[in-house]
């Protein structure tokens, strides 16, 4: 493979209604990957349907047989399920140069080709970490969403996010509600990588050479409405990104609290949720100005369905 124009490809985990699938498969086709891998984590026929007959992707259907046959039994946590078909998949990746794992809400946004940026490391770099930028719900009608970005400055950053979310900044990494570490291209055809969904491992070496891109953001919908926010919440404070085991952004014995705990505590007061949610969630013209002033706001229309109509044209909404 020429190092020159190296390849890349995604895998993702999925379960998610049809349309959102394709829809995250039809984007990263648009933006070049040679190739995605689509690990079904409940089965969706429909979506099936559209996504095995094209070249360019491999959908696995992980049930029953899927788990018995490759690891004896389905681990009852789906992140453990994503890692293990994460090292499924780059095992089997001899297609692509370099391997991306993402979920189904996170979109690459790159300001020049990522081959280009992909060609531009040095060989010893085994991993490229792409920072996420989070969507906040609109409050109006346009298709233009807007994300808060990362803040790389670490000696600005605790300032910003005060002066940005004065109420809450204590409870928040970056300002952010999801996670701030990003996700990893993978150098392909290493031996000996324990791949998790946020860091490698190659003989006790952390994330060997990494580097950062920073011409790509990971543009991560963790939340797009408040009824959006409210039917994952449940399953993200019990299983997912606000679990009691995740850290908080000021530790806990100088008064912090992560955000398992402090879901917990604003769900008993009247409108707690609620307000956390308009003050750090919503696209407010306030909160537009802060980040902008801040050059930590990204505008984006995603065009999503042109794209899925592009790649998958008999899909019918």
């Amino acid at each position: 493979m020429s190092t020159e124009a190296p390849t890349w490809g995604v895998v993702a985990t999925i379960k998610a209604p049809a349309a959102d699938i394709l829809n995250f498969v039809a984007h990263h086709l648009d933006l070049g990957a040679t190739h995605v891998w689509i690990y079904l984590d409940a089965a969706n026929p429909e979506a099936k349907e559209h996504l095995k007959p094209h070249p360019q992707l491999t959908v696995v259907r992980t049930g029953d047989n899927y788990w018995t046959k490759t690891r004896g039994k389905k681990p009852p946590m789906h992140q453990p399920r994503q890692s293990f078909n994460v090292r499924h998949a780059y095992s089997r990746a001899k297609k692509v140069d370099w391997l991306l794992h993402i979920d189904v809400d996170e979109f690459l946004w790159p300001d020049r080709p990522i081959t280009d940026q992909l060609a531009a490391l040095p060989q010893d770099c085994l991993v490229a970490r792409v920072r996420p930028a989070e969507a906040m719900a609109s409050v109006g009608t346009s298709d233009v969403v807007h994300f808060k970005s990362f803040i790389s400055d670490k000696s600005t950053r605790d300032q910003i996010v005060a002066e940005v979310y004065p109420n809450f900044a204590p409870y928040l990494k970056n300002g952010f509600v999801s996670h701030v570490a990003g996700k990893m291209f993978l150098r392909t055809g290493q031996k000996d990588m324990a791949i998790k969904i946020h860091n490698v491992v190659q003989n006790g070496r952390h994330n060997p050479g990494q580097i950062e891109l920073t011409d790509v953001a990971l543009l991560h919908l963790h939340t797009t409405s408040w009824d959006h926010w409210m039917e994952s919440f449940a399953y993200r404070h019990k299983k997912g990104s606000y679990r009691d085991e995740l850290g908080s952004a000021v530790p806990e014995d100088q008064g912090g609290l992560n955000l398992h705990r402090l879901f917990a505590h604003l769900a008993e007061e009247p409108d707690g949720l609620r307000q956390f949610y308009q003050e750090v969630c919503v696209a407010t013209p306030e909160l537009q100005a802060k980040l902008d002033a801040r050059g930590l706001l990204r505008s984006h229309d995603l065009d999503l369905d042109a794209k899925r109509q592009k790649h998958f044209p008999r899909f019918e909404v």
